[in-house]
């Protein structure tokens, strides 16, 4: 067989005000049906498309599941096609499901992404090698210039789906990484973006930012690192006004990008050594507890609108000082018990977790605790 070059594409649909899809994925005729109208469009667009293999996923997904490290969506597609044989459906192949279940992992929309106003449609060009290059120019001029889908098609889509859309359009994957680079700068996320852009584009190569608020990151090696929302307090200068106030940004925007990068399928940690991390949060030890002092205790801090931003272990020292062992950041509220428990776990302290109603700093302006527990 000769060797063939994805162009990687979706059918994006742009839903009315309030409106949201019935249904995920197609069953395989369904699938199939909208293939065919697919094919249909892309030709009367680009002619050279009837040399390629066409393949679709009978499913919408949201950019965050599209656009991920390896292109799994896309990835498994071009997989899939491969495995039919040349010369059936015209050249076109169409995946949906069957009682229920896509032909594999990847193609399942996940349902807690459901809710955008946008849903992707996934399809893909495998083209020959001497014809991949020019086609993939020309799909970049045309689908930006001329992309909007056939009325058939559209029609097809909104009583498949049950609903009301405002456009249906074809985007190269390249139109899809531009759009989403564009929202993610409209709300302050380009540092974000800099980094998903590089674990999408160049994995091989490490990049590092800063987020608007400053917090220094880096990706490398398939994982972003980020800086602790404590460690960057305490390389802020002592005279920096309302550090409760920064350290309360610092963390709303940690919780911003471990939602995001997950969403993209990137793991996030903080730097440093040793760290802890599970599901929804994240945690950094700075000592072990000394048998010399109190017993450890947990102290949680808390801000107008996030709830508890941090919980700390600490011990009682010499001239009523606190020793601080941990800080660790619930980025899900519902973490926080996971958090209490790995906490009094991990430094042998009870699992009494001490509000103080706000955030506690100490006499050098650093994330503290109190140096004796709340009662």
């Amino acid at each position: 067989m000769n060797p063939t070059i994805p162009l990687h594409a979706v059918l994006a649909l742009e839903l009315s005000p309030g409106e949201r899809p019935q249904r995920l994925s197609l069953s395989r005729d369904e699938a199939a049906e909208l293939a065919a109208l697919v094919a249909e469009d892309l030709h009367a667009l680009l002619p050279e498309v009837a040399q390629a293999r066409l393949s679709l996923g009978g499913a919408v997904f949201d950019a965050v599941e599209l656009l991920r490290p390896g292109f799994p969506v896309w990835a498994t597609l071009d997989e899939l096609a491969r495995r039919v044989p040349r010369g059936q459906l015209e050249n076109v192949v169409a995946f949906g499901h069957h009682e229920g279940r896509m032909p594999a992992q990847p193609l399942e929309p996940d349902s807690a992404y459901a809710d955008g106003p946008m849903r992707l449609l996934p399809l893909s060009l495998l083209a020959p090698e001497d014809l991949a290059e020019a086609l993939s120019e020309r799909l970049e001029v045309e689908l930006v210039g001329r992309g909007e889908a056939g009325a058939r098609t559209a029609d097809w889509l909104m009583r498949s789906f049950g609903i009301q859309l405002q456009h249906a359009r074809y985007l190269s994957r390249n139109d899809l990484l531009a759009l989403t680079c564009v929202q993610y700068e409209h709300v302050n996320l380009a540092p974000l973006w800099q980094l998903l852009e590089a674990a999408m584009l160049t994995p091989y190569q490490p990049e590092t930012t800063l987020s608007a608020r400053g917090l220094a990151l880096r990706y490398a090696d398939g994982k972003v690192r980020m800086q602790s929302p404590a460690r960057w307090l305490a390389a802020q200068g002592s005279e920096t006004p309302k550090r409760e106030h920064a350290f309360a940004g610092a963390v709303f925007e940690l919780r911003q990008y471990a939602a995001l990068l997950e969403a993209h399928g990137l793991p996030l940690q903080l730097e440093g050594e040793p760290l802890l991390a599970g599901p929804g949060w994240l945690a950094e030890t700075l000592a072990e507890a000394d048998p010399a002092y109190g017993a450890p205790a947990l102290f949680a801090h808390e801000a107008a609108g996030l709830g508890v931003v941090a919980v700390t272990v600490a011990q009682a020292g010499p001239a009523r000082r606190a020793q601080v062992l941990a800080h660790a950041y619930p980025v899900q509220p519902t973490a926080l018990g996971a958090v209490v428990t790995m906490l009094a776990d991990r430094f042998g302290a009870s699992s009494d977790l001490h509000a103080m109603g706000r955030i506690q700093l100490d006499e050098q302006g650093l994330l503290g605790a109190p140096a004796a527990a709340l009662h």
